[in-house]
């Protein structure tokens, strides 16, 4: 199989206070990864570390063979939170591009372009792409900004709560389109649901990270509901691997 990630034994230290110990975790090409954990328990610490924005105090971490800042180019990153000025005239296609952008490259090609109205394309909104920003709602801005992370070809996508402040409606729509994506995938989400949307393994983290790559999701649905509690119990108690 082609390992795409390969992190061993690694920590890292905060002032003196121990975020991550002993983590270790392999993916591979066209894993679906979701990274669940309490507040505080380091999950965006492990994310920062494999964007290459934070190093390990110890242990190591390769991506695709290289290390996190190596391989930063084949990454496509959505983080939590992007600020825009909404009062700027930017449009939909415009904020897409950006994801083509490149040390001092001055200016968009064709190939550029076509890639971008592909990724519109491809998450449903390239029919908003002469609107301005602050026209969408927010399902819709997290789709442009998925398109615009797609815009990299990257072999590797990493979200941080994609869904975050979006309706039920909007959810559903999101998990579906990253389901049907072909490529390796990490998303942290506080939202349980995201275990029925195609994960096919659940990195728990709490400090240590426990690997879990056989999860029957259908032994927690009960009278056609989720039960989001017994799940979440199961994943604190259970040891499945490191």
């Amino acid at each position: 199989m082609n390992r795409q990630i390969q992190i061993d034994h690694l920590a890292f230290n905060y002032n003196n206070n121990l975020v991550l110990e002993n983590i270790s975790l392999q993916v591979f090409q066209n894993d679906y990864v979701a990274i669940i954990g309490p507040n505080g328990g380091g999950k965006t610490t492990l994310l920062k570390l494999l964007l290459g924005f934070l190093k390990p105090t110890s242990g190591s971490l390769r991506i695709l063979g290289k290390t996190p800042k190596e391989a930063r180019l084949s990454i496509g990153y959505l983080p939590q939170q992007i600020n825009f000025n909404l009062d700027m005239p930017i449009s939909v296609f415009d904020i897409v591009l950006q994801g083509r952008l490149a040390k001092n490259k001055l200016f968009y090609t064709k190939k550029d372009k076509k890639i971008a109205n592909e990724k519109l394309e491809l998450m449903n909104v390239k029919h908003l792409k002469n609107k301005k920003i602050k026209e969408l709602s927010g399902g819709q801005r997290q789709r442009v900004l998925l398109s615009r992370a797609l815009t990299k070809e990257p072999k590797i996508l990493i979200l941080d709560e994609p869904t975050a402040s979006i309706d039920p409606q909007g959810q559903k729509e999101i998990y579906k389109l990253l389901k049907e994506l072909p490529l390796t995938k990490l998303i942290v989400s506080h939202d349980i649901n995201i275990l029925l949307q195609g994960v096919n393994k659940v990195a728990y983290i709490n400090k240590t990270l426990h690997l879990h790559d056989e999860i029957d999701t259908n032994t927690y649905i009960k009278d056609g509901h989720f039960c989001e509690m017994e799940l979440l119990d199961y994943f604190r108690n259970h040891k499945c691997s490191i």
